[in-house]
């Protein structure tokens, strides 16, 4: 084939590599979110990241809470750079929080307290997990608003999507 033949071909091909599937300068490929790179894990007992996650998220339960804590995990799952952990606070002896101790007493006397599992929405910035938003006792499915306020993926969440 002749060059300018062969350059008639492959212009357009170069145009498309050069630009990117999105369009943009310089890039080759159009980067998928990584949420949307990886399905959610589960981060098991002996997993390396769990303990990670659970000490991230451990200055903040033992803020709201006013004392130490050691967590019962009933899921922890991470999607990408996001987590998301359902436990229920105790103490580190074993024993149960007595949350008519902490600020949740008022929710409790109204009712509008429905046990001790907390809900924790964490994002990896920078190589650290930072805790976005968790909830204890909710009455209701607080973490299904978190797609839409953090871009959480609907997936880690056991949500439908949207």
């Amino acid at each position: 084939m002749a060059r300018s033949r062969l350059l008639a071909v492959l212009t357009p091909f170069a145009a498309v590599i050069a630009m990117g599937a999105a369009g943009q300068p310089g890039q080759a490929f159009a980067r998928q979110d990584a949420t949307e790179q990886t399905a959610p894990r589960d981060v098991p007992v002996g997993d390396p990241l769990r303990p990670v996650v659970l000490n991230a998220l451990r200055p903040a339960i033992v803020a709201d809470l006013g004392q130490p804590v050691v967590f019962v995990v009933q899921t922890l799952k991470t999607q990408g750079d996001w987590a998301f952990v359902v436990a229920r606070p105790q103490r580190p002896d074993g024993r149960e929080i007595d949350f008519r101790q902490t600020h949740y007493r008022e929710q409790i006397d109204q009712g509008v307290f429905d046990g001790p599992v907390l809900y924790a929405l964490m994002q990896r910035r920078e190589q650290r997990w930072t805790v976005l938003d968790f909830v204890i006792g909710p009455t209701d499915v607080h973490h299904a608003g978190w797609p839409e306020e953090f871009g959480a993926p609907n997936d880690l969440l056991g949500l439908p999507k949207a």
